[in-house]
């Protein structure tokens, strides 16, 4: 998916009002993928050729038209999640444990800490 043409449709105050206003609706998962976007394209250490892929995403993520819309139960963020698990696949490398973490922070703020597995749990 070329995602060069939804970059000019991110805007970070567009992205906090739509987080704000659809966090529970959208789900941790979505909220979390968006923030490791978010809080990647913000480090001085991403080339700019990824905050393109970044900014492409979040901008397709925050268009009000969608292939499938936000508003239409258990299935209106599938695409959405979809666009950035793609871009997340290409710019991994710049998803540190650190933007990570800062995401889990943001998304257990607004939606309440949840148990997270030890490393020896998961393994299980």
């Amino acid at each position: 998916m070329n995602l060069s043409k939804y970059r000019h449709l991110y805007t970070a105050s567009q992205f906090w009002r739509k987080l704000a206003r659809h966090a529970a609706t959208a789900g941790r998962g979505t909220l979390e993928k968006a923030l490791y976007l978010y809080y990647a394209a913000q480090n001085p250490a991403t080339p700019a050729w990824a905050r393109r892929v970044m900014y492409g995403a979040l901008g397709y993520f925050i268009l009000p038209l969608d292939a499938v819309p936000d508003l239409a139960p258990l299935v209106g963020y599938t695409d959405d999640l979809s666009v950035m698990v793609a871009a997340l696949g290409t710019v991994a490398f710049y998803i540190t444990p650190q933007i990570k973490a800062q995401a889990h922070g943001k998304v257990d703020q607004w939606l309440g800490a949840r148990a997270r597995p030890t490393p020896r749990q998961a393994e299980t």
